[in-house]
């Protein structure tokens, strides 16, 4: 019974630890990933650098051109979008 016992404090606080910090760490990695994935051109995105812009392509090479300014186009890795304020309406087919 005591080895139970000392083996059960450890197991309960990696349990904690893990619906704490693991579990929505990985799903917030899962939505982000989403989020970008679905990026559609006249998004208006952040970069976690703090760009404001619209996305004027998406490039199938993880890249997108967001447009900065009137005639300033960047090209931003997907990755590093950090999130979409706005999305355009999906094109009807």
């Amino acid at each position: 019974m005591d080895a139970f016992g000392s083996l059960l404090f450890p197991l309960l606080i990696i349990a904690i630890f893990y619906l704490l910090v693991f579990r929505p760490q990985q799903q917030k990695i899962k939505a982000h990933a989403k989020m970008v994935e679905e990026l559609r051109r006249g998004d208006q995105v952040v970069t976690s650098g703090g760009l404001i812009g619209k996305v004027t392509k998406v490039k199938d090479e993880g890249e997108v051109e967001v447009e900065v300014a009137s005639g300033v186009k960047v090209r931003v890795v997907r990755d590093t979008i950090a999130r979409v304020i706005s999305k355009t309406e999906p094109a009807d087919q």
